[in-house]
């Protein structure tokens, strides 16, 4: 859904966001449960969740590890040249990029450099869902076994047409599908006067999805007996735990990652 902005309401994009949070919790709460039990079995059984997103979806991969408040088990992939934003125009501009994630057969070089285990998970992001890159990872990883996650935008994917060199959508090559809950148009916000809605939402809400998942995978592991280090602030746990959290942390994540680059082709 949209807000049209009126005189009254104050900062409509915040309103909106927070409605689109609430549907979110409302209808996906099942789906992040299974997701996040998925991804504690991987993590307990010493393999990885893998996390791909192309464009502006690479903003929840790099949400899932590393940073403060995360912890290895996660494994962000993504390919420079289709996610580099900043440099609109020009080399390595946006033109160039949309361009990539169109081309098929891509993620299949991608999924080369990679040795997938038996009990590894693989996260797929894309608001829209139909362009080549996400949608083929998605298949290449179920083809060689892994449980595919589609964080994707039901209502968007729904609103473009499949591409025939593609042959599906994204959620069509999932085992569980998490909806965004955003509208096609991603924006939420009517201005009168705009011919075109303004404010995405795909982003808070896959940052939010990931989020959730995070903590729920702790506590799942915690229970296990499982859980890695978590990168802490010094603030949090005083300057030596966290240089000995974060070490521990980046040396767990290598050798989690080093089976997985170990043997590149493998499949």
């Amino acid at each position: 859904m949209t807000t049209t902005v009126t005189g009254t309401l104050p900062l409509p994009w915040m309103a909106e966001a927070s409605a689109l949070l609430d549907r979110v919790a409302r209808t996906q709460a099942e789906a992040m449960e299974t997701a996040s039990q998925w991804a504690a079995e991987a993590i307990e059984a010493d393999g990885l969740v893998h996390l791909f997103g192309t464009g502006h979806s690479r903003i929840p991969v790099e949400e899932m590890f590393p940073r403060y408040g995360s912890y290895p088990g996660f494994n962000p992939i993504v390919e420079l040249s289709m996610t580099f934003h900043t440099q609109v125009v020009g080399a390595n501009g946006q033109r160039q990029a949309m361009f990539i994630e169109r081309v098929p057969g891509l993620a299949e070089v991608i999924l080369s450099n990679f040795t997938f285990g038996p009990r590894d998970v693989m996260v797929v992001f894309s608001a829209g869902g139909t362009t080549a890159v996400p949608v083929e990872m998605a298949r290449g990883a179920r083809q060689r076994g892994l449980r595919v996650i589609a964080v994707t935008s039901v209502e968007q994917s729904m609103s473009s047409d499949v591409d025939p060199v593609v042959g599906s959508r994204l959620l069509d090559e999932a085992d569980l599908v998490i909806d965004l809950c955003t509208p096609h148009a991603d924006a939420m916000v009517e201005i009168p006067g705009l011919d075109t809605p303004v404010g995405p939402g795909s982003t808070i809400a896959a940052v939010a999805i990931v989020n959730a998942i995070k903590v729920r995978t702790a506590q799942l592991l915690t229970e296990r007996g499982a859980m890695p280090p978590v990168l802490s602030r010094a603030s949090v746990v005083g300057a030596e735990r966290s240089r000995e959290l974060f070490d521990d942390a980046y040396r767990e994540h290598a050798r989690r990652v080093a089976r997985a680059i170990g043997q590149q082709g493998g499949g």
